[in-house]
């Protein structure tokens, strides 16, 4: 046998064993022989009903298969459950985005009032800032075309951009409704997580995280060191209406308050790749003092994570209502470069063995709120300290209300301390 020879039975036999190694290994991640010829099959059918699509369609113009194929792919994910998606190239941005809590924009806090967006306040520092707009300031258009009448989505996405670049923005300022135009440059705008940080009174302060980003670990240690420097002895702890984010932002933030070592979160899922265990990693340095975590319908994913962790552990209690039950595992899988899944592979539990997913966490002592309350307290959080009562009360009319829920918080605090509220 020659040389040649033998070297092409040698790449024949190395291909077949590739092959097969390729075989065994997708009949096992698909679950077994049968699901795998099953997947097979249906995988033959969507191509041939592109091909008879493309081929058939009443319309003369071909039809354009890349659109096709994506909104077979969007119809098929969202059937699974309300979290998994398809990520076309825009979505895989945007996810990129929110996770990494940067982006190109002008830096200014918005909301919609009378149906246009309107700025609450610029962000000190801000392009936004630099450029003078100012709280009140009411944005009508973005380079040369109206947003009028746009979602508060839509509205933003016109304002970001790649950081560098300049927007031309139409503003409404004052009752007389004057109007004139700003060019501002984008930059990188790094969102805050950690909000609201204050003292409550008899030593008990009190922070919000709003959602879990990269940075919310460092954000919570700088917030509560400062407070600590102010004399507190107890903290309220709120996670209401925090719809969560990063898993280790999760974890950075228990180990604020656990012994190093102990378990925060674990997954299980079909596959062994799937179940993980987190441990808190602190070198033995944490916060001792009693605390409180506020929870309601509106906190999720994250938000239980960190509420479940406390709570199994003893460290902190909970007060105010079930949290919403979002505890599935969503993992971002590729299907090119350009495009991905979405696609929930496992299930959270807490230190105890407790599956959040779909049903929530209770709270230690419950505190209903009704919803119009609650929609009260929202508004009342974040604007009622950037302007006079009597401009709250007229614009939004009502008048501040008591936080029950903060209330209750306070007085179990006062109990760890050995105190009670006069």
């Amino acid at each position: 046998m020659n040389f040649l020879k033998r070297i092409s039975i040698i790449v024949v036999v190395a291909l077949l064993l590739a092959a097969g190694y390729r075989f065994v290994a997708d009949v096992s991640l698909q679950g077994g022989l049968e699901n795998y010829w099953e997947t097979r099959q249906r995988a033959s059918e969507l191509s041939d009903a592109l091909s008879l699509v493309n081929a058939f369609y009443v319309d003369s113009e071909p039809v354009e298969l890349d659109q096709l194929t994506e909104s077979a792919l969007e119809g098929m994910i969202a059937d699974l459950d309300p979290y998994s998606e398809y990520l076309d190239f825009e979505k895989l941005k945007r996810l990129e985005e929110e996770t990494s809590q940067e982006f190109g924009g002008i830096g200014v806090e918005v909301e919609m009032r009378e149906e246009t967006l309107t700025v609450v306040a610029p962000l000190v520092g801000s392009p936004g800032e630099r450029a003078g707009l100012l709280r009140g300031d009411r944005i009508v258009g973005v380079d040369g075309e109206s947003i009028e009448g746009l979602s508060i989505t839509e509205s933003v996405s016109r304002l970001k951009g790649v950081p560098g670049t300049s927007v031309e923005i139409e503003v409404e300022r004052g009752s007389e409704k004057e109007r004139f135009k700003v060019v501002v440059v984008r930059e990188t705008i790094e969102v805050d997580n950690v909000r609201g940080a204050e003292m409550l009174g008899d030593g008990l302060g009190y922070l919000r995280i709003s959602q879990f980003g990269k940075r919310t670990g460092s954000e919570l240690k700088s917030s509560i060191d400062a407070l600590i420097d102010q004399g507190m002895r107890g903290l309220a702890l709120d996670l209401r209406n925090n719809p969560g984010g990063l898993l280790d932002a999760a974890v950075n933030v228990v180990e604020l308050f656990v012994p190093d070592g102990q378990l925060v979160v674990f997954t299980k899922g079909r596959h062994e790749a799937m179940n993980e265990k987190w441990f808190a990693e602190n070198s033995g340095e944490t916060y001792n003092f009693p605390l409180v975590v506020l929870v309601n319908p509106g906190s999720a994913s994250a938000s239980e994570i960190v509420a479940g962790a406390l709570k199994d552990s003893g460290r902190a209690k909970l007060v105010g209502e079930k949290t919403f039950g979002k505890g599935s595992v969503q993992s971002i899988l590729p299907l090119s470069s350009k495009t991905g899944l979405k696609l929930t592979t496992a299930k959270y539990y807490t230190p105890g063995g407790y599956v959040i997913h779909e049903n929530g966490i209770d709270p230690d002592l419950v505190v209903e709120i009704s919803p119009e309350d609650e929609g009260h307290l929202i508004i009342q959080r974040s604007r009622l300290s950037s302007m006079p009562l009597e401009e709250f009360v007229e614009r939004y009319e009502f008048e501040p209300i008591e936080d029950r829920q903060l209330e209750a918080a306070k007085t179990l605090l006062l109990e760890e301390l050995g105190e009670t509220r006069s």
